[in-house]
């Protein structure tokens, strides 16, 4: 190995034939880690709708907060995990994407139970529009 090759800059071109499977291999990681993330995203929407819901009793809106601070935490550590994995820069722009293309439409609405205050009730697969 000369001593040109090691003072040069770091390139992925310089590093040898692995370079491409190396570039291929952080591509599909970042990809995975940003649909992690936008599902992340997505439930924290549904989740927030769900605890403003009026259909919910005091309690299980109670137990949605507890579960969206939760997921809120996620979320955070997820776009910590992606700044120590690609970079800070890489980060900020993975969550601006995920936060400006992730939506809930508004015909997603959480399931109202049939009688007010019921305290539990199985759902059909049907019910849950599966």
């Amino acid at each position: 190995m000369s001593t040109q090759l090691l003072h040069a800059p770091l390139d992925l071109a310089t590093i040898g034939p692995a370079s491409r499977y190396i570039r291929e291999t952080r591509d599909e990681l970042l990809t995975y880690e940003t649909e992690d993330l936008a599902a992340v995203r997505f439930s924290i929407i549904l989740t927030a709708r769900w605890a403003d819901s009026d259909d919910e009793t005091p309690e299980r809106r109670a137990e949605l907060r507890g579960e969206l601070d939760l997921l809120r935490k996620h979320y955070g550590d997820k776009i910590d995990e992606i700044a120590m994995t690609f970079g800070v820069q890489q980060a900020m722009q993975t969550r601006d994407e995920v936060e400006r293309t992730v939506i809930v439409p508004v015909e997603v609405k959480p399931i109202a139970n049939p009688k007010r205050g019921a305290k539990h009730r199985e759902y059909s697969e049907e019910d849950l529009g599966l």
